[in-house]
């Protein structure tokens, strides 16, 4: 296990998906549903989301050159980080809403992953993945950075948006893509050089 490649993802995501639709989303089916069943397809989700991500990103690391990927990943991280940015001046998302007729875990697992399916955080741990080649390091600290923020949510969600305010947490974020996305192409440049 690379060390680097978990600290990385799990800051990265962490605070990419702090204070995000998922992480609200997940203190109402809280509020909604026994904790243990949403608890359980919460991380589920997350866990099928982020083995998902790292078989693409597998895939690209051993068929794309690096140089490609690098490029790639920089500028989506650049792109995150302007979207981040953005959405710390933007009005709060909707909340999902409830699901009816359905176990917690159900419920829980449904839409978390139809949330996630295709969202920056599972965009990054693609470009994590194929830019690292650490595949198994990304999905750790990827998958355990997703589950603290959703264990956040659940336990101690409101209390915790109450003290730090959302754009706080986007501009973390955008800061923290927009070094990863400089990072990347400036490796492609020394590479190169």
């Amino acid at each position: 296990m690379d060390l680097a490649a978990i600290t990385s993802a799990f800051v990265l995501l962490f605070l990419a998906e702090l204070g995000d639709k998922t992480q609200l989303m997940t203190m109402t089916l809280a509020h909604r549903y026994p904790v243990r069943p949403v608890v359980a397809g919460v991380f589920s989700a997350f866990l099928v989301l982020n083995l998902l991500a790292i078989g693409v990103g597998a895939a690209l690391y051993r068929y794309v050159p690096t140089e490609l990927v690098l490029v790639a990943a920089g500028l989506l991280f650049l792109f995150f980080a302007w979207r981040s940015w953005c959405e710390a001046d933007g009005e709060d998302e909707e909340e999902g809403e409830a699901v009816d007729g359905r176990s917690a875990f159900v419920a829980s697992f449904t839409l978390i992953f139809v949330a996630e399916l295709g969202d920056k955080t599972q965009l990054a741990l693609i470009a994590l993945a194929a830019g690292s080649g650490a595949v198994w390091s990304v999905f750790v600290g990827g998958t355990l950075a997703l589950w603290a923020v959703s264990a956040i949510g659940i336990a101690v969600g409101t209390t915790l948006l109450r003290r730090l305010p959302r754009h706080w947490m986007h501009r973390a974020a955008a800061a923290l893509f927009a070094l990863f996305g400089v990072l990347a192409l400036g490796q492609v440049l020394l590479g190169s050089s």
